[in-house]
């Protein structure tokens, strides 16, 4: 639970948040070079305050929003894990905080983003399936899943 990490506050986000977190993807976007920018900022943005946050469990870090984690409700996804600056511990406590709701959790990643890679293994995910980009960005991904004590 996030309570291992010191100074980490891992709290259900608010409607107020979605802006802050729409920010944390934009730039993170516009920090991958092999990233292709398919939304505008302000896409994100709406999208974010309008579905996201209205219709996913989301959970954030921090005030302001270092970070943040939505979940699908009914599936289990992981569909945004995203910090403002990685390695400080706020994925884990977020992924951990995701953990403690489900037995399972699956999630995408792409095939480029090894750091995520690397982090997804460490919490215990394991490959299920590649595809060869069947998403808006048409890069190639790795669906991941996480099984709980006592499944699979």
């Amino acid at each position: 639970m996030s309570e291992a990490f010191t100074g980490i506050d891992v709290r259900q986000a608010v409607p107020e948040d979605a802006d802050a977190c729409a920010a944390i993807l934009n730039d993170w976007i516009d920090r991958t070079d092999w990233m292709p920018r398919v939304h505008t900022h302000a896409d994100v943005a709406r999208y974010y305050r309008d579905v996201l946050f209205t219709e996913q469990s989301v959970w954030v870090e921090g005030r302001p929003v270092a970070g943040f984690l939505a979940l699908e409700p009914q599936t289990a996804y992981v569909t945004a894990l995203y910090v403002a600056t990685p390695g400080q511990g706020i994925g884990r406590a977020l992924l951990d905080r995701a953990k403690s709701e489900r037995r399972t959790l699956s999630l995408w990643t792409f095939v480029a983003n090894i750091p995520a890679r690397r982090f997804y293994a460490r919490a215990g995910f394991h490959e299920v399936r590649r595809t060869a980009g069947d998403n808006e960005e048409q890069l190639p991904d790795i669906l991941l899943r996480w099984e709980g004590p006592g499944d699979g």
